[in-house]
């Protein structure tokens, strides 16, 4: 059962590409964060950006965001309990208790609506339980991790239930730092998180209350060197002639490293990063008759992060540095890049009105929508810009810092027709949403004096679509609809630097069966997603720091299709598998070329930056009662071909250096499950391990451009680990 159309109906009745993932499913899988959900869902992808314990770059078919600042939109949705996230840089957090993920593919331009125009990721969490309920899980892995997890439910008692599930994760770096202990190595972390619900049930009035709370320290991945110019190398590579650490740079994944700290803003050395997410909703529901039903859902959440941003892989360097006034040479210090985002602070508030009809053969559902959120940074940067011929240098510290608002509102409705005389067999939608927008944003830091800019914008989204049920087995559909994502005022520029909103429409075509007695449930789609206004970055690191530019590049046609399977050849025994596959075709892409300062089109040269071409996986698990309990064994496959993380060469000249290649990942995991310890309780043994086959890619990569270098962090070295749960109900 999902909620892709805002009320709950099987995912098989649904006329959408969506993928969704049970509770059952999201434990067996280790599914610990959004970022793990791609290698089970075509055309998706989510790249966890370098340095931060919290930031994603998040892509349905090819359309997203890599931005991941405190004021930039998303391209893909995320909705924790039908409230909107509204931030990447704060969407990874742990999933403490969850009843189902869905991932919706597709505009999602009515009943979702904002920035929604990739698709959808609704995380929905577990309700409370009707009966007084306890589990417990407690695990340990490779890097000395430790995991555990309780959850408490207090049964209904009178008209209220509530449940309560803490979550703990601990582990050592992955990679060793000669400079810290192994708790500080990259890739170390150490997260608490909570989450409570509390539901009340008043007869036609029903009230949902939600808290999650998480709380990450910890390093992020080993950033590491991985090409640059020959007077980068020339340069750096001379600090072990001045008595500084050796200078290392490698294509090659690298177990031990030098990662040098930076000063945080209170002074000290530091070397990690800390982010707290915060958030609650109340949603309240009334069945004012057996037609009409009334909804509210409230949001409020805060995000706050201060990351070091370790983007060098180098140790304490020294090289010859040019006085900026003078230009007398000393030996000193330097770096290639580094900084301490902090702080980055965003807090959200959202209303939303529903109201649902429910008829004999009509239904449809409109509202309101309503958000504001506030939002800054202050991001003090270091690094030593090489001077041509690469024998001296100039240390610099640029300072970008910036805040903003933003205020949407919203308006929308959409209906279901089945009519009688077809039995209710084919089923006609069409929708509508009008969107404003308001945002405004000071630019201060290195800005002088402060500059402030204010954008608006409107939109009206549409989506039409008609299904028809050939059999209990068989759903056919075709959908047309639009989505919208804002415009708005890049923070990482000196000058108010405005880009317009980008606009798709999407057809899809698909087909949902579950044939043989429920034995094989196959699911097909595809689709052809027309671009207008792309929305693209174009890093231009220089003597400003890490800097960027967002232009609105042009038109791209996306061509797709998507299949999912399910088998059950035999009790006990299910197949699972799916395939993605996308094809770009840019029409226009409109670069202005700094030499001769003339807008040329470059779409033959143009990537799609952050998206895989492909991707597939394959599942195996055979589950067998044995004398003692039920024996279970999994084994998955995924793969997913080469991701750039720029669009133009041209302009990234080792975009090629830092891809992340085609990526294989092969997971098992064999479980002993419902062993008794008493009438009322069952315990659970089970082992897993993940990249087995110890493939070293690439995870998130940077190409810096003008300052001479391009790096990446790499995927986590193969894991094992156990876990012990026990029930009692």
């Amino acid at each position: 059962m999902v909620t892709a159309r805002r009320t709950a109906e099987s995912s098989q009745d649904a006329p959408v590409s969506l993928t969704a993932f049970s509770a059952d499913t999201v434990d067996k899988l280790g599914i610990e964060s959004v970022a793990d959900v791609p290698a089970y869902t075509p055309n998706l992808t989510i790249s966890e950006q370098s340095a931060s314990l919290t930031a994603a770059s998040i892509y349905i078919r090819g359309v997203g965001n890599q931005e991941p600042s405190a004021v930039s939109e998303q391209g893909v949705g995320v909705y924790l309990d039908g409230v909107y996230v509204a931030r990447s840089a704060g969407a990874i957090f742990d999933l403490v208790d969850l009843e189902r993920i869905e991932v919706l593919r597709g505009p999602q331009g009515t009943l979702f609506g904002r920035n929604s125009i990739g698709g959808a990721i609704q995380l929905i969490s577990r309700r409370p339980s009707e009966d007084m309920e306890a589990e417990i899980r407690a695990g340990y892995g490779s890097n000395n991790e430790w995991h555990g997890r309780i959850r408490l439910d207090s049964g209904r008692l009178g008209p209220f239930a509530a449940s309560l599930a803490y979550s703990h994760q601990q582990r050592d770096g992955y990679v060793d730092n000669l400079l810290t202990p192994a708790s500080h190595d990259p890739g170390a972390i150490n997260s608490d998180a909570i989450l409570f619900a509390l539901n009340g049930d008043f007869g036609d009035v029903t009230v949902d209350y939600r808290l999650d709370w998480n709380h990450r320290t910890g390093n992020g991945p080993y950033f590491q060197l991985l090409a640059a110019t020959d007077d980068f190398r020339r340069f750096f590579g001379a600090s072990q002639t001045f008595g500084g650490d050796p200078f290392i740079i490698s294509d090659k994944r690298l177990d031990q490293g030098l990662q040098a700290g930076f000063i945080n803003r209170d002074g000290e050395l530091d070397y990690g990063s800390s982010a707290r997410i915060f958030g609650n909703s109340l949603t309240v529901s009334y069945e004012a008759n057996e037609n009409l039903t009334l909804k509210s859902i409230t949001g409020y959440r805060k995000f706050f992060q201060d990351t070091i941003l370790t983007l060098s892989g180098q140790g304490n360097l020294r090289g010859v540095v040019l006085d900026p006034v003078t230009y007398a040479p000393t030996i000193a210090p330097v770096v290639p890049f580094v900084g301490n985002n902090a702080p980055q602070n965003q807090w959200q508030f959202s209303q939303e009105l529903q109201a649902l009809f429910d008829f004999d053969t009509l239904s449809f559902v409109t509202g309101m929508f309503y958000f504001y959120e506030r939002a800054d940074e202050f991001n003090r940067q270091g690094l030593t810009f090489v001077l041509p011929g690469g024998q001296a240098g100039l240390n610099l510290s640029p300072t970008q810092a910036f805040g903003g608002a933003t205020e949407s509102m919203a308006a929308f409705g959409q209906a279901t027709w089945k009519p009688a005389a077809l039995q209710e067999r084919l089923e006609l939608t069409a929708g509508v949403r009008f969107t404003g927008d308001r945002k405004t944003i000071n630019l201060v830091g290195d800005v002088i004096p402060a500059v402030r800019g204010k954008v608006e914008y409107e939109n009206v989204s549409w989506l039409g679509s008609a299904s028809y049920r050939f059999s209990d087995q068989a759903l056919a559909y075709v959908r047309v609809s639009t989505g919208y994502r804002s415009g708005g005022i890049n923070p990482r520029t000196n000058v108010i630097n405005i880009f317009e909103p980008e606009d798709v429409i999407s057809y899809e075509a698909g087909l949902k069966t579950d044939l043989f007695n429920r034995r094989l449930r196959f699911n097909l789609s595809a689709f052809q997603t027309d671009y207008d206004n792309l929305q693209i970055q174009q890093f231009t690191a220089g003597t400003g720091g890490a800097t960027a530019r967002i232009v609105n590049a042009g038109k791209v046609r996306y061509r797709g299709v998507e299949a999912e399977a399910t088998i059950v050849p035999v009790d006990g025994l299910t197949f699972t598998g799916s395939i993605g596959y996308l094809d770009p075709t840019y029409k226009t892409f409109l670069y202005r070329d700094p030499v001769t300062d003339q807008v040329i089109n470059v779409a033959d040269e143009a990537r799609l930056p952050q998206t895989a071409k492909f991707n597939a996986h394959a599942g195996a698990e055979y589950r067998t009662p044995v004398g003692i309990g039920e024996l279970s064994a999994r084994l998955d496959y995924s793969y997913r071909s080469t991701v750039y993380y720029f669009a133009l060469d041209r302009v990234n000249p080792f975009n090629r250096e830092v891809r992340s290649r085609p990526d294989h990942n092969l997971r098992a995991r064999v479980a002993l499950s419902e062993i008794s310890l008493g009438d009322h309780a069952a315990l659970e043994v089970s082992a897993f391990g993940n990249n087995l086959t110890n493939q070293e890619n690439i995870d998130f990569g940077i190409d810096f451009g003008a300052l001479g270098f391009g790096g990446a962090s790499f995927k986590r070295p193969r894991t094992f680990g156990i876990e012990l749960k026990a029930n009692y109900r």
